[in-house]
C-alpha cells in the first residue's frame, strides 16, 4: 500500500484511512488514539497542538494561487489544458465522454460521472435547489459511479446537464465542489509543503488530472514518489529540485495510461515557468498546450 503523507507534517496519532468508491477526495484519516497523554487542565494532546500550529502558520502565509487574481491565472491555465481555451467560464456546461473509462466528463474542470465527483456535486446542488434538471438522476449516478456506463443517464442526462448550466446555482455548485475536492486541499499541502504560487499551481494541476488517490497514479501516491528522490523546500530541499521530480512522476503516470497520454500540460506549459524560474507564476506567461500557444498578460 502507498505510504500516505497527510500535510507535510507527521501526526502523532494511530489513523485508520477510509476512502470512497471514487477518487474525488483525499483519504479521511479518523482519530483513533493519539500517541501524547492528554493535558490535565486542557484535555488536548501535543498532536492536537501541533496540527493547530501547523494550521495557525498555514494561514500566516500570503495568499499565494488563493489570491483571487492567482486563483484566476490556475483556472486558466487548468482550461488550456483541459478545453484548450482560457475562457474557463464557457465550461459550465460542457459534457461529453471522451472515451478514457470515466464516463461523462462535464463542466469547468471535468467532473466525472465514473469518480464520484460528479455525484458529489449533483448532491450539493440538489441540497440547494431539490426541483432541478439533474435530481432526477442521481439514482443513476450513484449506480454508476466508479465505472463508465451510462445506464439510467441517457437518454437526458447531458441535456439536463446543459439546461441546468443556465442557473447560477449550479455554476456556483461546481465552484464549490471544485475548491473543495481539489484547489483548496492542493494549495494547503503544497504550502506545507514550503511550495510558492507555481509549486501550488502544479499541485492543483495535478489534483485535477489525476484525482487525489494514494495510489500510484493518484496525486499522493505521486506526491510520496517525488518526496522519495527530491526533499520539499519544507524538509531542507531545493525548490527547483523537488518540483522537477514531482512533473517526472506526474508526467510517468500519464505515460503509463492507455488513453489520454498528451503530457504538453507538463513538458510546454508547466516545466517552462520552471525553468525560467518563475516560481511566484508571474506574468506575463506563455505557453504550449496540444501544440496551441497560450498568453496570460
Amino acid at each position: 500500500m502507498t505510504r500516505l503523507v497527510l500535510f507535510g507534517a507527521p501526526i502523532a496519532i494511530v489513523a485508520s484511512i477510509v476512502l470512497n468508491s471514487g477518487d474525488s477526495e483525499p483519504p479521511t484519516v479518523i482519530r483513533q488514539a493519539a500517541t501524547g497523554a492528554p493535558d490535565a487542565d486542557t484535555g488536548t494532546t501535543r498532536a492536537d497542538d501541533k496540527t493547530d500550529e501547523d494550521a495557525e502558520r498555514i494561514a500566516s502565509l500570503p495568499p499565494g494561487l488563493a489570491a483571487p487574481a492567482m486563483k484566476e491565472t490556475a483556472a486558466r491555465l487548468v482550461s488550456s489544458a483541459e478545453a484548450s481555451t482560457l475562457d474557463w467560464r464557457s465550461r459550465y456546461g460542457a459534457i461529453d465522454d471522451i472515451g478514457d473509462g470515466t464516463g461523462y466528463t462535464a463542466g469547468i474542470i471535468g467532473f466525472c460521472s465514473g469518480t464520484n465527483d460528479m455525484l458529489q456535486l449533483v448532491e450539493s446542488y440538489t441540497e440547494d435547489r431539490p426541483d432541478n434538471p439533474l435530481a432526477r438522476f442521481l439514482p443513476a449516478l450513484r449506480e454508476v459511479d466508479g465505472s463508465d456506463s451510462h445506464e439510467g443517464l441517457d437518454p437526458g442526462f447531458t441535456d439536463a446537464w446543459r439546461e441546468a448550466a443556465d442557473d447560477p446555482a449550479f455554476r456556483e455548485a461546481q465552484d464549490r465542489t471544485r475548491d473543495r475536492l481539489y484547489f483548496e486541499p492542493a494549495v494547503r499541502l503544497a504550502k506545507t509543503d514550503g511550495l510558492g504560487t507555481l509549486g501550488q499551481f502544479v499541485y492543483y494541476d495535478a489534483m485535477v488530472l489525476h484525482g487525489p488517490g494514494v495510489e500510484a497514479d493518484g496525486f499522493y501516491g505521486i506526491r510520496d514518489a517525488a518526496m522519495a528522490s527530491a526533499d520539499t523546500v519544507a524538509e531542507g530541499g531545493d525548490e527547483k529540485a523537488y518540483l522537477n521530480a514531482f512533473l517526472d512522476e506526474s508526467r510517468s503516470a500519464i505515460k503509463a495510461r492507455k488513453v489520454q497520454r498528451d503530457t504538453t500540460r507538463i513538458d510546454t506549459a508547466q516545466r517552462v515557468f520552471l525553468r525560467e524560474g518563475n516560481l511566484g507564476l508571474e506574468k506575463p506567461l506563455v505557453w504550449q498546450v496540444y501544440g496551441e500557444t497560450f498568453r496570460i498578460g
